[in-house]
């Protein structure tokens, strides 16, 4: 029994690690608010960036779900610093797809925010046959005042070898209150004190504009997953040569994340043997190598990446370094 249990455990173990590498690798662009650019002025009384609000609370979304593998934002800023890419740049789909393939993800997500703001209604309570007759007696109309805070937002996920758009959502929040503004009683948000909002915050997310924030990237997230099929499976050619060997198994190599290394990933270390030469030009047109062990990466950076080694004889700097 104790031996079945075993075995049930590694069938689970080897399932779940399966799915994971399955996964695909996502990253998510600031959202364009040009659209709102006025209304978000209006509302804070400076130009807030909800554009990066907006792609934050997106990618808290989809690693929680857990349906992709999303790229950390601190990785994702750093190409964009050193691309020099503007904001102009954020909903362009070529764009999009040239950042992408630095990253070495399957796909990149860009989007609008369309609406962002108040609908605001006032309601005249008495009215009718009603209010006329009140009108008559010198009662008069009660007059009833609610905020409701709208926000809209477009969505694509784009191939990151194309530019192709795989899927285009949208997503729509509404929250409505009576007698209280968009991010508070007083028309006020205490986030705003250190003059930059953060809409992963609870005071933001307690406000009527913060419940229909949420609302809207709600939706879009769960529409961006139901279209995970929609990926096309990349296949990523790791070439690299081995740069470091330590005594103890370490070992880095001269490719990172931008040729898609990423921690998890087995590769083989090979070894050249023998070069074949045309006779009559003298050019290498072949190698031979033996396989001298695998890989594990464990740490990886934008171009280099490290790991544990296991084989029969020690890795050594000049070896090869490839896929499986």
């Amino acid at each position: 029994m104790k031996r079945l249990s075993v075995i049930f455990l590694a069938l689970a173990t080897s399932i779940g690690v399966s799915q994971a590498q399955q996964k695909k690798r996502v990253a998510v662009m600031n959202f364009d608010y040009a659209t709102v650019h006025s209304s978000v002025a209006s509302i804070f009384g400076s130009n807030q960036d909800v554009g990066k609000g907006i792609a934050d609370l997106l990618v808290d979304k989809l690693v929680g779900d857990g349906v992709y593998s999303v790229i950390e934002r601190k990785a994702l800023d750093k190409i964009l610093a050193e691309q020099n890419f503007s904001n102009s740049d954020r909903a362009d789909p070529t764009s999009a797809a040239k950042i992408a393939k630095i990253l070495g993800v399957d796909a990149i997500i860009i989007g609008s925010i369309t609406q962002f703001g108040r609908d605001d209604k006032k309601q005249n309570i008495g009215g009718g046959a009603l209010g006329g007759y009140t009108g008559r007696l010198g009662i008069g109309g009660v007059s009833k005042s609610k905020s409701t805070a709208v926000v809209a937002i477009t969505a694509r996920m784009i191939n990151t070898d194309t530019a192709e758009i795989l899927a285009s959502v949208t997503g729509k929040g509404e929250s409505t209150r009576s007698g209280t503004g968009l991010i508070g009683a007083g028309g006020s948000y205490a986030g705003m004190a250190a003059g930059a909002i953060d809409m992963r915050s609870s005071n933001f997310g307690g406000t009527i504009l913060g419940e229909a924030v949420n609302a809207a990237v709600k939706e879009i997230g769960q529409q961006l997953e139901s279209k995970s099929t929609a990926l096309p499976t990349k296949t990523i050619s790791i070439d690299g040569v081995v740069a470091d060997a330590a005594p103890d198994g370490t070992v880095v190599i001269n490719v990172g994340s931008r040729a898609g290394v990423k921690v998890g990933d087995r590769l083989v270390i090979k070894r050249a043997v023998r070069e074949i030469k045309d006779p009559g030009t003298g050019r290498v047109i072949r190698r031979v190598e033996d396989q001298v062990g695998d890989l594990v990466i464990t740490e990886v950076d934008a171009q280099s990446a490290v790991g544990k080694f296991t084989g029969s004889k020690p890795a050594k700097v000049g070896d090869v370094v490839k896929n499986q």
